[in-house]
C-alpha cells in the first residue's frame, strides 16, 4: 500500500508578485503548499506563531520593514532557510550564513534558470522530497 504524499510547506519571504508567481508556477504540482510573507513584519509574525509549520523558508535579502538580515536574527529559526537574493555581494552571502542560512543562492535573470533553481532548492533542503 502507497504512503500518502505529506504536503510540503515552504514559506516564501518575498516583496516581489513576479518573483512569488514565478515561485507558485515552479513548485506547481508538487504537493507543496506556498505561504507569502509580502515584508519582513509579516515574516516575523507568521514564523513567531505557535503552529507555524513550514518546512523550508525561502527568503528574499532586500524586503520592506524589515530585511532579510533581520529577520533571520530575530526568529533563528529551525528549520532551513535558503536566502534566495539578487544580490552577489559576497559579504551578503556570508552575513547570511552567519546568521544562520543553510544556503545563500543568487537569483537567475533566466526565467527557465529561476524555476530550475526554486526546484532544486525544495528538493536539497526538504526531508524525503525527491525519493519515491
Amino acid at each position: 500500500m502507497a504512503a500518502a504524499v505529506r504536503t510540503t510547506e515552504v514559506l516564501l519571504i518575498e516583496d516581489s508578485p513576479g518573483d512569488v508567481l514565478i515561485v507558485r508556477q515552479a513548485l506547481a504540482g508538487e504537493s507543496i503548499r506556498v505561504r507569502v510573507a509580502l515584508d519582513g513584519e509579516q515574516a516575523v509574525q507568521i514564523m513567531s506563531e505557535g503552529d507555524f509549520r513550514a518546512d523550508m523558508v525561502i527568503l528574499d535579502l532586500n524586503l520592506p520593514k524589515l530585511s532579510g538580515f533581520s529577520i533571520l536574527q530575530r526568529t533563528r529559526p529551525t528549520v532551513p532557510v535558503v536566502v534566495f537574493s539578487s544580490s552577489s555581494n559576497p559579504l551578503d552571502r556570508q552575513r547570511s550564513l552567519e546568521l544562520g542560512a543553510r544556503e545563500f543562492v543568487q537569483k537567475p535573470s533566466d526565467l527557465d534558470e529561476y524555476r530550475c533553481a526554486v526546484s532544486n532548492i525544495v528538493r536539497r533542503w526538504v526531508p524525503d522530497r525527491g525519493s519515491g
